[in-house]
């Protein structure tokens, strides 16, 4: 049985050094690994982000992310993810990576994902460039997504999770106006989880939505965003074979 923690939004600022720490240190005691879903800054600013890195730096659990929207308001995601990588933190987007737990090979593929909406009400790719680039871009990432948790399953990972921001399905923002939906997710993201195939799917950015959803193809769907889950972290189980 693999234990997965998982958080997102927790939007850390220099005025909230310290805050988690204490929680993550427990890690040990009742996890396998941490993912992380996004908007872990305020404004993704190096400062914000090296607050993070503290945060998580030498946990005895391996630590996995994707960035948010937040942490890319600075325009210096490299800058982030760097400064997260330093502290070791595997930090993703559109790629895959395998973690060793009590033996079993886990598989975590992430993107940062994007908007459009869901199933008869989503954008297309028609009409300005700008609308079709918006799009094209939550496709680029599903794709990416898609591909990683194939590589994952080629390398015969007993258990695979897909890590975004964005939430691939409409039942975790519950909550959350529905002017806004198109705002805070895709169904392609659902589509490449499905048609690839994962254990579980875990995101963030929905912070008026609720915990619990599925994909069609009966993939579970967990909204990890802090003021959703109103705890340091959630753990998960995934049976492995």
């Amino acid at each position: 049985m693999i234990r997965v923690a998982a958080v997102g939004d927790i939007h850390m600022g220099p005025d909230s050094q310290g805050l988690l720490r204490p929680a993550f240190e427990t890690l040990p005691h009742c996890a396998d690994l941490l993912l992380l879903a996004g908007d872990l800054t305020r404004h993704g600013t190096p400062q914000e982000a090296r607050v993070v890195a503290r945060e998580v730096r030498d946990l005895p659990v391996p630590v996995v992310a994707v960035l948010g929207n937040h942490d890319h308001h600075d325009e210096q995601p490299e800058k982030v993810t760097a400064l997260l990588q330093d502290a070791g933190v595997t930090v993703l987007e559109g790629e895959g990576t395998v973690v060793e737990c009590a033996g079993t090979r886990v598989g975590i593929a992430g993107t940062k994902g994007f908007g459009g909406g869901f199933v008869g009400r989503s954008a297309g790719e028609f009409g300005e460039p700008i609308m079709k680039e918006f799009v094209r871009t939550t496709r680029r990432s599903a794709d990416s997504l898609h591909a990683a948790l194939k590589e994952l399953s080629d390398e015969g990972c007993a258990a695979r999770v897909a890590l975004t921001h964005f939430s691939p399905v409409a039942d975790t923002l519950a909550g959350e106006p529905l002017e806004i939906h198109p705002f805070l997710g895709s169904y392609l993201l659902a589509e490449a989880i499905d048609t690839a195939g994962a254990d579980l799917a875990v995101h963030g950015h929905a912070h008026l939505g609720s915990e619990h959803g599925m994909t069609a193809g009966g993939v579970r769907v967990r909204n990890v965003a802090q003021p959703v889950i109103r705890r340091a972290f959630n753990v998960y189980r995934l049976g492995a074979a």
